[in-house]
């Protein structure tokens, strides 16, 4: 077979084969929106209320219930605690950062016609975070099956002949080749050969088929997931006020993904059949994306105390671009010799963009006003996760995606309920949420659940606020998607503690 070297560009190579999956797809379709503080002390609860920065993204029509020109700033440090279980071992980790969770401005222009039935329209413009991906999970516990399971599954059916170097061929040279020409399991197989984690069959080029020389019996694994990122979502609104007691609201709203994951697994056995005695394997990822959605809103007052909220939330039209680097280093022994190979091809995979169209989302609500006491608000909402589509639809590795994905997501359901109550300048608040699991299977992820508590102070001109969120959620986690495809389980809290300061200009 003759192999052509394609033009590299310094150390990038362009992979004709992505290695998205289901995790990915709801990485970037889930909101876990942060906004001010007022916001999250009533759990988000807001959509039939207005008035608020973060509320104008769950409906449009709320910048209309302003009534100065406003603008706010939120803060917000958060501390996630894993708890992780592998093979009746546990480990907890704990991480902390700090994050702009808001940032926007409200205008209000009252109509000077006193005779229409328009009383004013404002224009907002407003980004809040819509995921915080920086956390830091550890793993460590003792496996029948060796990650060795991963590279040897990677390589049936691969031939030889791609695996093995040719004279005056590097290691870079190869590994660049690979992901130009076949993609990024033949990559991978290329590195598990070259540690001689498997052996062929037949020494014969054409050969298709592994054996390993990892042996058997039980490999101590420690592994470690480390994320950095976010998604936010900047919005330019219009609403309008109809007579007293209606509002309506449009958004026009950018997204932006930048996320980066680095996994790393260190395997090491005493195993007397085994000739590879550790695999150190290392993969980073770093995504960078762009969207656009739009969201219509309306808000009714039913009667002096009683107001309803109506929004419909279009699809997110992404474009990705993804990135990828790996290492992996071995040791083994050979009649009471001791050997390492390290392989670090140098080459950053660049793959060609791909769309994800993530799920619209439909939202009612209701609140009760107890005059200048205080209130009470519901929020529910839907998205049909098995909606999300990878494309270019053409795409043979798309359209199997897409049917895993319509068969193990499903429609999910998102409750809020939140509380007000004012004695004099002093605001006292609480909520609670509930999110339904977007699988069908819970026990890949469960519910999502939460209580937050707040406090605000009313100045006049300007008002701080404070909030305190915690939530909980489970789920089975593999490090690998082949041959190590038995998960650990992870139970997350999350605390959050938010500060706004808004000012009414």
């Amino acid at each position: 077979m003759k192999r052509k070297i394609f033009l590299l560009i310094g150390i990038v190579s362009f992979s004709i084969l992505n290695a998205q999956n289901t995790v990915d797809a709801l990485r970037y379709s889930s909101e876990n929106i942060q906004g001010t503080a007022r916001f999250n002390s009533l759990s988000g609860a807001f959509g039939a209320l207005g008035g608020d920065l973060s509320a104008l993204d769950i409906n449009p029509a709320g910048s209309s219930v302003f009534l100065e020109n406003t603008m706010a700033l939120t803060f917000s440090v958060f501390n996630k605690s894993n708890s992780n279980s592998y093979f009746n071992s546990t480990v907890k980790n704990e991480y902390s950062d700090f994050d702009i969770a808001n940032l926007g401005a409200v205008f209000v222009f009252d109509n000077s016609d006193e005779s229409s039935n328009w009383k004013k329209f404002s224009l907002g413009i407003n980004f809040n975070t819509h995921n915080n991906y920086d956390n830091e999970v550890f793993v460590s516990g003792n496996s029948p099956r060796s990650v060795g399971n991963f590279f040897l599954d990677q390589a049936q059916g691969i031939p030889l002949d791609l695996l093995e170097l040719r004279s005056g061929e590097s290691i870079s040279d190869l590994y660049a080749f690979l992901g130009e020409t076949e993609g990024t399991i033949a990559q991978n197989a290329f590195l598990g050969y070259q540690a001689y984690i498997f052996d062929p069959v037949e020494n014969d080029p054409s050969n298709t088929a592994y054996t390993s020389n990892f042996g058997s019996g039980v490999y101590s694994q420690d592994y470690a997931l480390l994320t950095r990122g976010y998604v936010g979502k900047y919005s330019f609104n219009i609403s309008t006020q109809y007579k007293d007691d209606y509002y309506f609201g449009i958004n026009f709203n950018a997204h932006t993904i930048d996320y980066r994951q680095s996994t790393f697994l260190f395997e090491g056995n005493n195993n007397s059949n085994s000739f590879i005695k550790t695999i150190d394997f290392e993969n980073n990822l770093s995504v960078l994306g762009n969207g656009f959605s739009m969201q219509a809103g309306a808000i009714a007052k039913v009667n002096e105390n009683i107001r309803v909220g109506l929004t419909y939330d279009t699809p997110t039209w992404f474009t990705i671009s993804e990135e990828t680097t790996q290492f992996i280093e071995t040791s083994f022994e050979d009649d009471d010799n001791s050997f390492t190979t390290t392989l670090s091809p140098n080459i950053i995979n660049v793959f060609n963009d791909y769309k994800l169209s993530s799920p619209g989302k439909i939202s009612a609500s209701a609140a009760y006003i107890f005059g200048k006491k205080g209130l009470l608000s519901l929020d529910y909402s839907y998205k049909d996760y098995s909606s999300i589509k990878f494309k270019p639809t053409s795409d043979v590795h798309f359209q199997t995606l897409n049917n895993v994905i319509n068969n193990t997501l499903k429609g999910a359901s998102t409750v809020k309920l939140g509380g007000e109550y004012r004695i004099q300048w002093v605001s006292l608040r609480g909520g609670l949420q509930f999110s339904e699991s977007p699988y069908q299977d819970k026990n890949i992820l469960g519910d999502r659940k939460g209580y937050s508590l707040g406090l605000g102070f009313n100045f006049g001109n300007y008002n701080l606020d404070f909030a305190f969120v915690r939530t909980e959620q489970k789920s089975e986690e593999q490090l690998f998607n082949s041959g190590l495809s038995t998960p650990y389980s992870s139970n997350v809290n999350e605390n959050i503690f938010i500060f706004t300061l808004g000012i009414e200009l």
